[in-house]
């Protein structure tokens, strides 16, 4: 490596891209909406599925342990349902009257100099719905969601969601026919069984890995040059197994797997602000400009 191609490296930025999750991460725990998340998903489980009252608080407790969510959970044991019929019940009667547009946040990210990218494990019409009440929704260069990671011949993978533009995803997939026997999870923590071990999910969802890494691979990010906030410990952890730099947000506490750790977004200029002094340096090579609308990639 020559002179020139040393001082090339030295000017460039440190990270290229920006990789946020949504829910408890651009807007506060202390908006209702995770709460009410998880009682509507314990009503799903009751209404249609038909599982005993007193069981879902520990079944439902277990799944999302052991899996993720409690949907991929769900989905491992046996259980089939309509995805899109899964996330309109338990996202369509949340309280999005409880976000507001967030001025403050809007303008940090707008000033960002660098690719800022949404990944959730929630569906398109909630992050979109979410992004909109927010007034973030031309925030983001793009959006991986449920259905980028899990298309389905019942997917759509175009079109837009409260006037922000998909992406498109990797090809459709169908799961496999037939109502496999449920697996009694319940059972199995309760009366471990020498050998026994858990059956899979189809779901792809973050904390797996290959989730995370999936996500990487569509949107053509880096992860040595990413810096990915989450308020999971458990998704903060997976992110720096594979590479990525880590931010914690929701506390002050730094858990281990994460390079920071901000009490709210709206810290992030007073503990990263090398983010924004990248400016000068990337503006010749930066070519992830915000756009009109956010691409959804779905």
């Amino acid at each position: 490596m020559d002179y020139e191609d040393r001082y090339r490296q030295s000017q460039r930025p440190k990270y290229d891209c920006l990789l946020f999750d949504l829910d408890d991460t651009l807007y506060p725990l202390s908006s209702g909406l995770a709460k009410q998340c998880g009682n509507n998903i314990k009503d799903y489980i009751v209404e249609k599925l038909g599982i005993e009252k007193d069981k879902v608080v520990e079944l439902s407790n277990l799944l999302y342990h052991n899996y993720g969510t409690t949907m991929a959970g769900l989905r491992a044991v046996g259980y089939d349902f309509d995805y899109d019929e899964y996330h309109s019940y338990v996202h369509g009667r949340l309280p999005y009257e409880n976000l507001k547009p967030d001025p403050q946040l809007r303008s940090l990210l707008l000033t960002l100099p660098l690719r800022k990218i949404i990944f959730t494990n929630a569906d398109k019409v909630h992050a979109a719905k979410a992004l909109s009440k927010l007034g973030l929704q031309n925030c983001f260069e793009g959006i991986i969601c449920f259905e980028t990671l899990n298309p389905s011949h019942k997917s759509t993978v175009s079109g837009h969601e409260n006037g922000i533009e998909f992406w498109g995803s990797a090809s459709a997939t169908t799961d496999a026919p037939g109502s496999p026997e449920i697996f009694d999870i319940i059972d199995h923590f309760a009366q471990p069984k020498p050998g026994a071990t858990l059956p899979k999910t189809p779901i792809v969802c973050k904390p797996q890995e290959s989730a995370i890494e999936l996500a990487l691979k569509i949107a053509k990010i880096n992860p040595q040059r990413t810096l990915f906030f989450d308020d999971s410990v458990r998704n903060i952890q997976a992110g720096k197994r594979v590479g990525l730099h880590t931010v914690m947000v929701g506390t002050s506490q730094r858990p281990k797997g994460a390079d920071y750790a901000l009490e709210s977004i709206h810290n992030m200029k007073q503990a990263l602000p090398e983010l924004w002094e990248t400016n000068a340096k990337s503006d010749a090579n930066y070519t992830g400009q915000v756009s009109v609308e956010t691409s959804v990639i779905a």
